[in-house]
């Protein structure tokens, strides 16, 4: 049974739930031309038959999303003839969701492309919500685009080709969407275990947080499309998080960054915001229940700290984070010198 949940950006679109992604895939290509872009990885894990598709071949990870590999597909477009009536699927991960999405808003100042995320953490965040973009030398996703696809179709058999590391860094987002917004999500977690949700068990349970986690960004999304408000909550653990997932030189997931970035925010929310201890453990006990770090190098801060200044949220040399003052209710927290984030980060990676 198909189902879906609407987004509304600069267009109504829909992400939809499907249990034959390849089957769909071949019907879009029978409605019109389409380039896919995906990775020689993607395709031997998911198993994709290729024969017949126009594909472009990007790198995995976050290494799809640098100067040389824009230039490539670029090349690659003028090449193959690709028109503005044309179609750009991307088939991966966060990251070549992201990467196509931004040549997508590039090519022809913009054409139609739609996701078929193969990751928990792509179907959760990365392929919902319009974000575009790639990385810069100094930090993570500094040049993009708004640009939403015409659809995300999702396909919860793909996270059976997960491993258990890829998997649990996409809990992250799901933990996160459970802190800001639906408490709901974090007694299903409490309730399941990590060998549950990856057994046909746990597959009711494991819909359940998508689709939740889903519907969550959907809605801050649809509210604020362009992160002028609400739309920033989602950054909640991303500050910190994605500081650390850049000097790790993007060898830490990005879900395992962001974890350590909820563990650091839930502690500055304690210490600035009067969140209570309960739910501040409920973030270390969940997150290590799901096998996510806590901690990051003690002696790094300085670097950090310089990248942080890049994240869009840093406005009049103050750096912005989000935080909860209780479980649901997050806020913009700016009051925040750089010597309370060195003696905080000091505290928690201690």
């Amino acid at each position: 049974m198909i189902s879906a949940i609407a987004v509304q950006s600069e267009h109504l679109y829909h992400v939809t739930f499907t249990d034959s992604w390849q089957d769909r895939l071949r019907e879009i290509q029978a409605e019109r031309k389409i380039l896919i872009i995906t990775s020689r990885e993607v395709i031997n894990h998911t198993g994709l038959k290729t024969e017949g598709l126009n594909l472009c071949l990007v790198p995995d990870g976050e290494l799809a999303k640098d100067f040389a590999t824009l230039k490539s597909v670029w090349d690659f477009l003028e090449t193959h003839g690709v028109e503005r009536g044309d179609l750009i699927v991307a088939i991966g991960g966060g990251s070549i969701t992201d990467f196509a999405g931004f040549i997508a808003a590039t090519w022809l100042r913009g054409v139609e492309w739609i996701a078929f995320p193969t990751t928990l953490a792509g179907m959760v965040d990365a392929s919902v919500g319009g974000k575009t973009g790639i990385n810069g030398t100094s930090g993570k996703n500094l040049i993009g685009s708004f640009h939403s696809p015409k659809e995300v179709i999702i396909d919860l058999a793909l996270v059976s080709t997960l491993s258990d590391r890829d998997f649990c860094a996409g809990l992250a987002e799901v933990i996160k969407c459970g802190f800001i917004a639906d408490p709901e999500i974090l007694r299903i977690l409490q309730e399941s275990d990590l060998e549950t949700l990856r057994s046909d068990r746990g597959a009711e349970a494991l819909a359940e947080l998508t689709w939740r986690s889903v519907a969550v960004k959907a809605k801050i999304v649809s509210e604020d499309f362009r992160e002028s408000g609400s739309r920033a909550f989602l950054n909640y653990g991303h500050t910190l998080g994605h500081a650390i997932e850049h000097h790790s030189k993007y060898q830490l997931r990005h879900g395992e960054a962001v974890a350590i970035g909820l563990h650091f925010a839930a502690h500055l929310g304690v210490k600035h915001l009067g969140l209570d201890r309960e739910s501040y453990q409920l973030h270390r006990d969940l997150l290590n229940k799901y096998r996510l770090p806590l901690k990051f190098e003690g002696s790094v801060f300085e670097s950090l700290l310089s990248v942080m200044r890049l994240d869009k949220k840093y406005q009049d040399g103050i750096i912005r984070f989000v935080l909860l003052r209780e479980i649901g209710k997050p806020q913009i927290f700016a009051d925040l010198t750089e010597d309370d984030l060195a003696s905080a980060y000091q505290e928690v990676m201690s």
